[in-house]
């Protein structure tokens, strides 16, 4: 049942459609759109066809419903292009929204949320971008503690280990009393045989927090008391 009437909705937003974009429209929407102070939603165009990258998926397609709105399958949401005062994406209502309404900026060209220059290695404008949402918001979701730690161990796991100790980095600077990220950033180092680092950030860890036990254990462990 669920099937035949997916398949109806497809049909339907497939009638509703012009078949073609206009160079116009393309040239207008293509780019990123600012989904949250730290991700991007980019709108592209391959054969007329717009493909979306969105909360880590790339090439995601749409349906086209009208000159406007896009029906985005994988992610149950739709688009609806808004081109005056200045282009911005419209996200349809529906009940799973709660009453929230919500609207994404375009990105100027060049423009970079912190997590994509952290990506790209530019590390200073990260830190920089990072600081500047904690100014505005030190609630925000994108900059909270763990998510840097589960994004920096990911790094490590990836043997990515240059990204890995900067977003190490990047959390001792926004959470400097915390004892857990110091020891995060020590583990990169003994990662990269960085031994001098390593035992320097671990002893961090232990003056901020003397009963830390993961930074107790790896000292003892592998013999770095002095």
């Amino acid at each position: 049942m669920k099937q035949i009437l997916y398949l109806l909705v497809v049909l339907f937003f497939i009638g509703c459609g012009n078949s073609k974009n206009s160079p116009e429209f393309i040239k207008a929407v293509t780019g990123k759109y600012l989904f949250n102070s730290d991700e991007s939603i980019g709108v592209s165009f391959v054969d007329n066809e717009m493909m979306v990258r969105w909360r880590g998926k790339d090439n995601i397609k749409s349906l086209k419903v009208n000159d406007s709105t896009f029906y985005i399958k994988d992610m149950n949401e739709k688009f609806i292009f808004i081109m005056q005062p200045k282009v911005h994406i419209v996200l349809a209502e529906k009940r799973e929204h709660d009453g929230v309404k919500y609207s994404f900026k375009k990105m100027r060209d060049g423009e970079k949320t912190p997590q994509e220059y952290l990506l790209n290695k530019e590390y200073d404008k990260a830190l920089a971008g990072y600081l500047a949402i904690q100014k505005k918001d030190s609630l925000d979701r994108t900059i909270r503690e763990g998510t840097f730690n589960r994004l920096g161990y990911k790094m490590l796991n990836d043997k990515k280990f240059d990204i890995a100790i900067e977003t190490f980095k990047i959390n001792t600077k926004l959470y400097p009393n915390s004892s857990n990220t110091y020891y995060s950033l020590g583990e990169a180092y003994w990662k990269i045989k960085d031994t001098v680092n390593a035992k320097e950030n671990f002893n961090k860890a232990l003056s901020i927090n003397p009963e830390n036990r993961r930074a107790l254990r790896f000292i003892k462990k592998h013999k770095l008391e002095d």
